[in-house]
């Protein structure tokens, strides 16, 4: 049996280097000074308190822990790194190079950035909301080095014997007595770079010549698998990278976060979160969150691995991209819940992030309306986490070619830019949405009221959940490629949820069957207040096995009405 919750997490993902950004002339492959840099003190009191105006109870602030740049930082005791190993002028925030410090990117006193960061949690926290930041675990920079990690801390690799492709006790894995070979040798200097012994590449490449479609700017991190003999696993003892990931776990953990959202983290071997996340846990408050994208792995993550929750990418997300797009029936939606029989209230929706396309992009629905009726369901359907990525509520194309991050349908990790809706909506700090367009607003609008329901509805944060497409699947006044239809029941308030995913309006009955009434506990033929959520609208109805239910529904939209007895 699943737990009752009686909170639902809505998660607000954010790229600070962006967020805060109000530059306006932009040039492709900019540097900071050309193209301006967001930072944490963009985050005032006043900006977090319209970001929890969508619903959010935890802010997933993405790139915090210092990474690979182009930008030199020599000048503040930084390590510059050679730039044929930085992808993007401003560099990925999953190429760690100092797990102990903070991207200097974000701090108004590089100096400061430390406390700056904790400065933030601080405003967080009075804002009534929590804080996740990223953990990288399965790889690093190539020129990871940690100048801020205390002196009695052993820097990773320091001690390992380059001289064997695997030991249980290195830190990396390494390609004997060859040199790296990278797609780009030169830095902008014109000096080449050089790494002997090669170590492997982050995406589990273990030769010397990673080409421009692997993680090249990155090394695999060793925890005590051998890849290249059939991944026998040396766990015993414990291998020295799982001690040196705790303690960073610990560290982030004591700067008063909330959440750890972790990267590739089916990459990392379940017996090492099976070790660190309870040890973690005796001494912090602190929810996993894994990057896992292969289903077959989602039981042993939760239940061995001791993760909170999970990405839905392949089940829910994908399906819904290909329904809104028109490539899919809503069908085959209760497939999604289906597969997740036992673990569905530990998988994170999402409808975006920073790896998938924007949904108003040209590569997904082109028009950010279409993905209103996808919000619904994912938000609506079960008791689970909801994320939504900072733009996405105002319609955010990500149509821009940044550099590094090219015409792709998503917002740059890689380069130094901004992010013009994001801008309109602050409007010089007003954030009144003052410069948004009409339709701009409306959406931002239905964002909170839907993910408002989404938080604060008991049925929907704690109730049951009835799926009503196999009652439909003939009915000749509901179309199963177009509309999905489900109950939430808690107590005595029924929620009934029917998104369209036309676009054009539609006038549908839904047959409600008897297992739904006796399942749930609700009395058929019964008088309730009907309370349209989306609307605030009031009467008088009732839901029956003896006729359809009624109901008109915007184009690509929906209803959310609430039944109390």
């Amino acid at each position: 049996m699943e737990s009752r919750k009686t909170e639902k997490m809505i998660i607000y993902q954010v790229f600070p280097r962006w967020f805060g950004n109000t530059k306006t002339k932009l040039i492709r492959n900019g540097s900071l000074a050309e193209n301006g840099v967001g930072k944490f003190s963009d985050f005032t009191p006043l900006a977090l308190s319209k970001i929890k105006e969508l619903g959010t109870t935890h802010i997933w602030y993405t790139g915090v822990i210092e990474h690979a740049t182009k930008t030199d930082y020599t000048a503040y005791h930084i390590q510059k790194d050679h730039t044929a190993v930085v992808k993007g002028k401003a560099g990925s925030p999953y190429a760690i190079k100092d797990y102990y410090d903070i991207d200097p990117d974000l701090a108004d006193h590089v100096e400061n950035r430390m406390e700056e960061f904790e400065a933030l949690v601080a405003r967080t926290h009075e804002a009534g909301m929590k804080v996740i930041i990223d953990f990288v675990p399965n790889h690093v920079a190539r020129q990871y080095h940690s100048d801020a990690q205390y002196n009695f801390i052993e820097e990773l690799g320091q001690n390992d014997n380059t001289s064997k492709a695997f030991d249980p006790n290195n830190n990396f894995y390494y390609i004997p007595g060859q040199p790296l070979t990278l797609p780009f040798t030169d830095d902008d200097d014109g000096l080449q770079y050089s790494e002997f012994p090669a170590k492997a590449t982050g995406n589990d490449r273990f030769d010397a010549f990673p080409t421009c479609n692997d993680w090249y700017e990155t090394v695999k991190l060793n925890y005590g698998v051998d890849y290249l003999n059939g991944r026998s696993k040396h766990f015993n003892p414990i291998p020295n990278t799982w001690y040196k990931m705790l303690d960073i776990l610990r560290f982030w953990a004591g700067k008063k976060i909330d959440g750890f959202r972790c990267d590739m983290a089916e990459m990392v071997p379940v017996e090492f979160w099976e070790w660190a996340i309870p040890l973690v846990k005796k001494d912090y408050p602190v929810i996993f969150i894994a990057e896992v994208y292969n289903p077959a792995l989602y039981r042993s993550y939760i239940f061995t691995g001791h993760f909170d929750y999970l990405y839905d990418k392949v089940g829910l997300y994908d399906t819904l991209r290909a329904v809104i797009c028109g490539q899919a029936p809503a069908s085959n939606i209760p497939a999604c819940w289906q597969s997740l029989e036992g673990i569905q209230s530990h998988m994170l929706n999402f409808l975006e992030n920073h790896d998938e396309q924007r949904l108003a992009s040209d590569f997904f629905a082109k028009d950010p309306a279409a993905g209103i009726s996808g919000l619904l369901v994912s938000a609506l359907m079960n008791t689970n986490p909801f994320m939504i990525y900072a733009g996405q509520e105002l319609g955010e194309r990500g149509m821009d070619e940044e550099g590094f991050s090219g015409l792709d349908g998503r917002t740059t990790i890689f380069d130094y830019w901004s992010v013009s809706t994001l801008r309109n909506w602050k409007n010089g700090g007003k954030f009144d949405g003052g410069k948004l367009t009409d339709q701009q607003k409306q959406l931002r609008q239905q964002y909170i009221t839907i993910l408002n329901i989404a938080q604060n509805e008991p049925a929907i944060t704690q109730g049951d959940f009835f799926d009503l497409m196999y009652t439909n699947e003939k009915n000749r006044f509901f179309n199963n490629r177009n509309q999905y239809a489900f109950l939430r029941k808690y107590k005595n308030e029924v929620i009934l949820v029917v998104a369209n995913f036309t676009h054009s309006e539609q006038n549908v009955w839904v047959n409600i069957p008897e297992d739904a009434f006796r399942t749930l506990g609700i009395k058929d033929n019964e008088a309730a207040i009907q309370k349209d959520l989306m609307t605030g609208k009031e009467t008088i109805s009732t839901l029956t096995t003896a006729w359809p239910f009624k109901v008109k529904l915007p184009a690509c939209s929906g209803k959310v009405l609430k039944f109390t007895y």
